[in-house]
């Protein structure tokens, strides 16, 4: 469905019943990469799973940042006339999810975060402006390329084909302005203030995920209340598509917990 967001068109998939479960993509991804955690939950919970501004279907967004994408989610949540929901995050998703948390700590039942980040390395920042310069000029099929290699764990790109080509799919899809101002907003977000968050909050990482790596991963859930840290062997960075029965796993014994 669509919905005006903040005075933006953001194309919401809304499915099921039961307690709300917003879902929330990563850099290049869409709706669609939440594809095993709706199959999984579509019967048990409602779930709530946009494209998020300038991403797959919705509308650009020229001006995007971290504190934007989570003012939409907070006014989505509004939209729909939900007072709290489970969250979960995807990569720089898990950002926004962290800022959504943070600015509205009563509307955020707990946090599941997938390949979680606090906020871009500062290392990483140059290489995300380098890498918007390059989808202007390239467009997005080098980018889905080179992603596919780093991204992914080996055993991913040996064993599931299929992950591959749909991670493959899901960036080459992207309108490559919009992608470039995803990733000048992670690279210009900062992380939000953990002291803020009061929800418990469970973190799953790939071993092999060099994007959000092991050390990183237990580092910021140290910084967070009531935190449980999951580590997936053989998994990169996009885990949910890489590990999904592990992944669906921990969040249905997170949710009945």
């Amino acid at each position: 469905m669509d919905y005006q967001i903040n005075g933006k068109r953001m194309v919401v998939d809304v499915l099921g019943s039961g307690a709300p479960l917003l879902l929330v993509h990563g850099l290049g991804g869409t709706a669609n990469s939440w594809a095993p955690v709706v199959a999984a939950f579509a019967g048990k919970m409602q779930l709530i799973v946009p494209d998020l501004p300038g991403a797959g279907r919705s509308a650009s967004d020229p001006a995007v940042s971290i504190e934007s994408l989570a003012a939409d989610l907070l006014a989505l949540l509004d939209a729909l006339c939900i007072d709290s929901a489970h969250v979960a995050g995807h990569s720089m998703g898990t950002v926004v999810c962290q800022h959504l948390a943070a600015l509205a700590p009563t509307r955020v039942r707990d946090l599941v975060l997938l390949g979680p980040l606090a906020e871009a390395p500062e290392a990483a920042r140059p290489a995300l402006r380098a890498r918007a310069d390059a989808a202007l000029q390239d467009g997005m099929d080098p980018i889905a390329e080179v992603l596919c290699e780093r991204a992914l764990a080996p055993v991913t790109r040996e064993r599931q084909p299929l992950v591959t080509g749909f991670v493959r799919e899901l960036i080459q899809r992207q309108r490559a302005a919009d992608y470039a101002a995803h990733c000048r907003a992670l690279a210009a977000g900062v992380r939000a203030d953990p002291a803020q968050i009061r929800c418990r909050s469970l973190l799953i990482a790939g071993h092999e995920d060099a994007t959000s790596p092991p050390a990183s991963v237990a580092a910021l859930a140290a910084s967070l209340p009531q935190a449980t840290h999951l580590e997936l062997a053989d998994c990169g960075h996009w885990t949910m598509l890489e590990q999904a029965a592990p992944v669906v796993a921990a969040m249905r014994e997170f949710y009945t917990a």
